[in-house]
């Protein structure tokens, strides 16, 4: 990369970090990500000698898959990186960036790549403290699980299926915020589309980000109650295929941002 290119990529990320990590208003996205952790640390502290680890490993795959993956991530995601471009539209700041000698491009990559670092870190955090709770209160038994079995590579998938959902989501919302003027709108449509993967049809289900996490996932969650009578089961896709068709998508995803940023005209006045 040009140096030029490279030292203003890196001032973008900086400054884009310190309003997605300090802003005060973004303090939601921290209640978010960290209310399954809270929950997590007070079963760990009120549930001694009634609970085993086998049942605390699937809570931990429930809590993960249902919540944290399905709405945490999902809506963290949205108000990050929605709001890198529609916010500053609406906050009047976005022709600052623009009257800049500053390839809109590079504007676009420095902005997700700070908002995939922010959104990994805030929900990483929040996967690693839960995982160390659900373990940690069996004492020597949750060490030797951690450490001397599966424990370790299951945390390994966790980070992994949380760092591609960050991936993923945040060139989709990134791309959303561009497009739309009120991004909630397709945001509500694109989240019944993921809520209902498990009933679409399996090719549809191919074109649901969920679909190409949840095989990742260490731990199953098995569909109980009336919802697995409409469940389709459909075959998933290998780590191998999963994992670059996701990064595919999202690097797609954001040529096509990159294409819209060049057309871009600002006016303040209908935002």
């Amino acid at each position: 990369m040009n140096p030029v290119w490279r030292s203003q990529l890196l001032t973008i990320v900086r400054l884009e970090l310190k309003r997605n990590f300090l802003r005060v208003r973004g303090l939601w996205v921290y209640l978010l990500a960290f209310a399954p952790t809270v929950i997590i640390a007070l079963h760990a502290i009120t549930s001694h000698g009634r609970c085993n680890l086998e049942e605390d490993t699937n809570i931990f795959a429930g809590i993960f898959q249902l919540f944290t993956l399905r709405l945490a991530i999902f809506f963290g995601c949205m108000g990050i990186f929605t709001r890198m471009f529609r916010g500053e539209m609406m906050e009047k700041s976005l022709h600052y960036y623009f009257l800049t000698p500053v390839r809109r491009e590079l504007l676009v990559l420095g902005k997700y790549i700070a908002g995939v670092i922010a959104a990994i870190c805030i929900f990483g955090s929040s996967v690693l403290i839960g995982f160390a709770f659900i373990n940690g209160h069996f004492g020597s038994e949750g060490t030797n699980f951690v450490f001397h079995g599966p424990g370790l590579g299951q945390l390994g998938s966790y980070l992994l299926v949380t760092v591609l959902a960050c991936i993923g989501y945040g060139a989709l919302f990134l791309l959303m915020g561009l497009m739309f003027r009120n991004p909630i709108i397709p945001a509500v449509v694109i989240l019944l589309w993921e809520s209902v993967d498990n009933v679409l049809p399996a090719l549809l289900k191919k074109f649901s980000v969920i679909f190409y996490l949840l095989p990742l996932c260490p731990v199953e969650v098995p569909v109980q109650g009336i919802s697995g009578l409409f469940t389709v089961i459909a075959e998933p896709l290998p780590s191998y295929l999963s994992i670059p068709g996701l990064l595919c998508v999202s690097v797609l995803l954001l040529v096509w941002a990159s294409r819209k940023i060049r057309v871009l005209e600002i006016n303040y006045g209908t935002d």
